[in-house]
């Protein structure tokens, strides 16, 4: 047992990357309750996270391509409901990826087939851990004497049964590829203290930008795992909007109905297209990593139905540099949304299910299954910049240019995306169709 070492509480920021196992003496897991294994420490493995990956360009690009159509593949889902939305495929797909981890069988196949992951368990989970390290990077170009920022942030945690009978095999994998430190509770005595605890924590990574992740009754006894992955962005415009500018003007709601936003306004060169179909523009933030992609349809019903990867791509695709005269709504919105019935209507349905899941790469039984998968997301965008955070909680359980001034308004409903430019990655998708809120 000389790999194991426990951590108090206090020291969980101390911790590079965590992980760790409570099972039985079966070659790759730990007696339950040895080496102080009790609630309220962490189990940190002594596996560091791989920090230098070499993964290959093709694998890297492989999860964004099948991390982007299962973003869009959930957004034709999703759309169905009326007004606003915002989520974070990256958040969901980061957090089922760390599920996926400890899938067999047809739960594996399934899970693959939904969330578009196309690369072998042994090459995705190098290849998140590449990209998430690269998307790490974003930002340490920007000069903060400038007077701007630009923050991005994304954390991974694990809540687990203190005398469960974890694999070393699958907490190792996550403390090496993910940095995520299985934090011992005891879900049997006090599962709603656990849910507290862990909504702080998603508070903490987010500025408390989202609260209260897990609802009241979200956890109970029969609970033994939960993955947390916390995504966090606060970034300045490379372009702002002079606030002087901003002067209410009038947005079209769908039915054509009229009503009056504050609309900000500048005149500068943005990559832009504008087609009969749609008008795109692209803002980028400081740095100019990381970009926001605005894209109004002239049919919104008929162009969500259609959207793929394939056309997002060729939007992209499209964008030419030009001087814009920009008019854009300044914009808040909220989703807290439930995945579970989603994700079964997608084709991930054995997961779902009591002994017919198969998570026996956790802890080698097929005594486990997702009990939900729930999400919460936010963006505020002003003359300044962008605030926009998220959190996704997988719930384990058991039983028992051309040089032409060419203006854009976007004043009907839009939809947008905040989008690593380098890797491709979705970091967060949406659609305002009230800009109020």
């Amino acid at each position: 047992m000389k790999r194991w070492i426990c951590l108090s509480l206090a020291m969980v920021l101390m911790v590079l990357a965590a992980g760790c196992s409570v099972g039985e003496p079966n070659g790759d897991a730990l007696v339950p309750g040895r080496d102080g294994l009790v609630p309220g420490r962490v189990a940190a493995s002594e596996l560091p996270r791989e920090t230098d990956p070499d993964v290959p360009d093709a694998d890297l690009l492989a999860l964004v391509e099948g991390n982007t159509a299962f973003a869009l593949a959930l957004y034709n889902r999703l759309r169905a409901e009326e007004g606003n939305l915002i989520y974070s495929p990256h958040s969901i797909s980061l957090a089922l990826a760390m599920t996926y981890a400890g899938a067999r069988g047809d739960t594996e196949a399934q899970m693959a087939e939904v969330l578009r992951f196309d690369l072998a368990q042994e090459a995705l989970h190098p290849a998140w851990n590449a990209l998430d390290l690269e998307l790490a990077q974003r930002g340490e170009n920007v000069d903060p004497e400038e007077g701007t920022e630009f923050t991005l942030r994304l954390a991974n945690a694990l809540w687990g049964q203190y005398d469960y009978d974890f694999r070393e095999a699958y907490l190792d994998l996550l403390a090496q590829y993910y940095g995520a430190g299985l934090r011992l509770v005891d879900y049997t005595s006090d599962p709603d203290a656990v849910r507290l605890e862990i909504n702080r924590w998603v508070e903490e990574q987010t500025e408390d930008r989202i609260q209260d992740l897990l609802a009241e009754d979200s956890l109970d006894e029969l609970t033994r795992l939960v993955l947390v992955n916390a995504i966090y962005m606060n970034a300045s415009w490379m372009m702002q909007f002079p606030e002087g500018l901003t002067q209410d003007a009038p947005f079209y709601l769908p039915g054509d109905t009229e009503i009056q936003v504050p609309m900000m306004r500048q005149v500068d060169r943005f990559r832009h297209t504008v087609t009969a179909d749609y008008t795109a523009v692209e803002l980028p933030y400081v740095g100019g990593e990381v970009a926001m992609l605005v894209i109004m349809p002239e049919d919104l019903d008929g162009f969500e139905g259609d959207l793929d990867s394939a056309t997002l791509q060729r939007i992209v695709a499209d964008l030419e540099h030009g001087t814009v005269n920009l008019a854009l709504p300044r914009f808040r919105a909220e989703t807290s949304v439930a995945l579970a019935e989603t994700l079964q209507a997608m084709g991930m349905t054995d997961a779902f299910v009591y002994q017919v899941a198969d998570l026996s790469g956790m802890d080698g039984t097929r005594e486990l299954f997702i009990d939900d998968v729930v999400h919460q997301a936010f963006i505020e965008v002003d003359e300044e910049g962008t605030e926009a955070a998220a959190a996704t909680a997988v719930i384990v359980a058991t039983e028992s240019a051309p040089m032409e001034i060419v203006d854009i308004t976007i004043d009907r409903p839009f939809l947008f995306g905040i989008r690593d430019r380098a890797t491709g990655a979705i970091l967060f998708w949406g659609r305002i169709v009230d800009p109020r809120g």
